[in-house]
């Protein structure tokens, strides 16, 4: 019997309200359909404006479609998605907790002992590198520092489906590459389904197992699903130095430029 996918898209579509021609609606996203295995990491690329952190926060249930619906693991879905994990673009550590008591938190709040949590958040930064920096505050991190502690505090929680917004655009290069290192050695491990959103087409195919393309929107649609089958485990530095990564990224922009050109076209008229 055939395991139902971690996530699953059925014609979702979603409209705001125009906060530039009030009165008006905005479609964001149109009939978009994809669907995500167990233990898949698929990234979703597209123009800056394209929806895709629509996507991504319709797949937590932060946001309702406007029609179509969401599956996660067969079950619609309805209100916060309680089986995901989400790593935000934006700093999201708590300014007067350290470290260790960052990544403890959610354990905490889920009503796990404060000695079970503080064994389990000890062993996490371990995983990530922090080993003996569980002291130290925010400010008094460095931005990898802080990466590696929201990390930390997603996978804790031993989500089965892991969402992430840009999580590393703000980091060095250096920096970035080994964080996007650290997070496949740990997902080899766990094999949690994975939605990464990425404006970076070097990152989608150096991390993913398929990569979805989103058209320039209002009205984003999908318009392009790459298969990346790039052998795994990856070194993302490496990686891009193999001729299949060099035809992976030719075949993916062919389809991503226009769209991007447009995306740009839009933000200029706006902007005017």
């Amino acid at each position: 019997m055939t395991s139902p996918a971690a996530v699953c898209f059925h014609d979702v579509t979603c409209t705001f309200a125009d906060r530039h021609n009030p009165g008006q609606r905005y479609t964001a996203v149109r009939e978009v359909s994809f669907q995500i295995a167990p233990g898949e990491f698929v990234s979703v690329v597209g123009p800056t404006g394209c929806g895709k952190s629509t996507v991504l926060n319709v797949a937590a249930g932060l946001l309702t479609p406007s029609s179509g619906r969401v599956e996660i693991f067969g079950q619609s879905l309805s209100g916060v998605n309680r089986r995901a994990g989400y790593m935000f673009q934006a700093e999201a550590l708590l300014p007067w907790r350290t470290a260790q008591q960052n990544v403890m938190a959610g354990l905490e709040f889920t009503g796990v002992s404060i000695e079970q949590a503080r064994d389990l958040s000890e062993a996490w930064l371990k995983r990530v590198g922090l080993g003996g920096f569980g002291n130290r505050y925010p400010h008094q991190m460095s931005g990898g520092m802080r990466k590696r502690t929201a990390m930390a505090q997603t996978l804790i929680m031993d989500p089965d489906i892991i969402l992430m917004d840009e999580p590393f655009s703000a980091l060095d290069i250096q920096t970035r590459q080994l964080m996007e290192n650290e997070l496949l050695n740990l997902w080899q491990e766990k094999q949690k389904a994975v939605l990464f959103i990425t404006h970076d087409l070097d990152e989608a195919i150096a991390m993913s197992d398929r990569v979805l393309v989103l058209s320039a929107g209002p009205g984003s649609r999908p318009i392009g699903e790459f298969r990346i089958n790039l052998e795994r485990p990856r070194d993302v530095a490496e990686i891009r130095n193999h001729p299949q990564f060099v035809e992976l990224h030719r075949d993916i922009w062919a389809v991503l430029r226009d769209e991007v050109l447009k995306g740009y076209a839009q933000q200029m008229g706006t902007a005017a």
